[in-house]
């Protein structure tokens, strides 16, 4: 008994496990043909009261929309909508408002050839997520 039990939670936890895949992967069309990410590395220290004030100065960039400033790492991250602006144009008035050093982030040939760095294609979260994918789409 305690054995079926045991199976019926681990077939019903694969389910749920399978149907999460499916949503989160869906193919969902955005209108992002416009959108690019940024990404701003700062070379010193920020404080939370600091990074809330660059996230308000970037913002008001035209074409900035989304932002996220990873303290611990010293990296802003932001989209920007390439008919307002471009990476370099919002990186550039940025720094003309902030007193920080600060770099561009630029991807290189090397990074853009080997994909997604968040993605390991040799686990088996992998294998199984792109399994899962193929078979749904």
């Amino acid at each position: 008994m305690i054995i079926g039990s045991i199976a019926g939670t681990m077939l019903l936890l694969f389910l749920v496990l399978v149907v999460h895949i499916a949503i989160v992967t869906k193919n969902t069309h955005y209108d992002n043909a416009t959108l690019q990410l940024g990404r701003i590395d700062f070379r010193q220290p920020i404080d939370s009261a600091q990074a809330k004030e660059i996230n308000h100065q970037i913002r008001m960039i035209a074409g900035v929309g989304n932002t996220h400033f990873n303290i611990k790492d010293g990296i802003l991250i932001y989209s920007v909508d390439t008919r307002k602006n471009t990476n370099e144009q919002v990186y550039r008035q940025l720094v003309s408002k902030v007193p920080y050093r600060t770099e561009l982030f630029k991807v290189t040939e090397e990074m853009t050839a080997n994909g997604c760095p968040v993605t390991d294609k040799s686990t088996y979260t992998y294998a199984f997520t792109h399994a899962v994918t193929k078979i749904i789409n």
